[in-house]
């Protein structure tokens, strides 16, 4: 059945009612079969709902704590220690941003949770990265805390091992998608990935549903691999019927979510599904996402594939650096 069909019926289809859980253990299985097989898995998840966990996703649980307890560790710091490295201070994003400071639903009152940003960088610092060379519209440094030496080394060893983990997933969105497995090499050179460490403070008191931990939105960049707290439920994804759907944490798992620029790519055959979290827990929350985009500097065309006589590209062609700095203007009003 070809991918135009199978987008179809997909539209056609009953709204999805959970989100499926892919084994990734034979990723870089040498099968070529194995691989179209585990590529349609991803390409059923990708135009039915969006969202799909991943389990056997090979990031060591220790290399996750570190990251975790570094996060707690920074978000404990007295407010004016981190607005010191405010967001706003930045061309490029990179930093910390305060409660209430970002708002990704226009409808809402802000986001009820603290973050800090931060993009590509060497393990060991160098004066000058190859990588970050074309980045154009969102060409910058990282700006890191100086009373957490070990903030630092712990959050990139995990954006590291997310980066990688990203770059196993391309070829098989690239089979899902009736291309060559490579199809995407050449465009995801220079890791265009920004993480972001969060924390939800408990939402009490009377419920105000214009603010809530992160407002109803699409994610940017191709897709995101995204670490949640244990057994703590906040993220919702919303189905066509508009029925908000839980996706709480699955222990040994991440969420992958497909975003903006893939589904540009893909002229919305894969579906940048709108998601939001709301923390009613009485607890604090942490999460980890991180956003794997396309370099900056490539443009965002319809792949062939997706666009045919009945279904014309849909959106304007534009840079990836551009779209995401755009979005980025908007939630943070800079």
């Amino acid at each position: 059945m070809s991918l135009m069909k199978i987008a179809l019926e997909a539209e056609l289809a009953e709204a999805f009612k959970d989100i499926p859980i892919i084994d990734l253990k034979n990723i870089d299985s040498r099968d070529s079969e194995i691989r179209r097989n585990l590529g349609k898995a991803v390409r059923d998840a990708c135009i039915n709902v969006g969202f799909l966990y991943v389990k056997n996703h090979g990031i060591p649980e220790s290399t996750i704590e570190g990251a975790v307890n570094a996060s707690r560790e920074f978000f404990d710091l007295p407010l004016e220690k981190k607005t010191e490295l405010d967001i706003r201070k930045t061309a490029n994003f990179k930093g910390y941003n305060a409660i209430l400071s970002s708002n990704n639903d226009p409808l809402n009152r802000g986001d009820l949770h603290e973050g800090f940003e931060f993009g590509w960088e060497e393990l060991s610092a160098r004066d000058y990265d190859e990588k970050r060379a074309n980045d154009g519209a969102m060409a910058g440094v990282n700006v890191w805390p100086s009373d957490l030496p070990a903030f630092r080394p712990s959050v990139l060893a995990y954006y590291h091992a997310a980066v990688d983990l990203g770059r196993k997933l391309f070829p098989l969105f690239a089979l899902a998608l009736d291309l060559p497995e490579n199809f995407f090499d050449d465009k995801t050179k220079n890791a265009a990935a920004i993480m972001r460490v969060l924390h939800y403070p408990p939402q009490t008191g009377p419920v105000d549903d214009r603010v809530i931990g992160i407002g109803a939105h699409t994610d940017f960049e191709c897709f995101t691999i995204l670490w949640q707290e244990p057994r703590i439920q906040a993220l919702q994804v919303l189905n066509k019927q508009k029925q908000w759907i839980d996706a709480p944490p699955v222990p040994g798992t991440l969420v992958v979510n497909i975003a903006d620029q893939l589904s540009r790519w893909t002229n919305d055959v894969f579906k940048s599904t709108v998601h939001r979290a709301i923390n009613r827990s009485g607890v604090r929350r942490y999460s980890i996402p991180l956003f794997f985009g396309t370099d900056y500097d490539v443009k965002l065309e319809p792949i062939p594939s997706c666009i045919s006589p009945e279904r014309p590209a849909k959106y304007k062609v534009v840079t990836a650096g551009d779209y995401v700095k755009e979005r980025l203007k908007a939630t943070y009003g800079h």
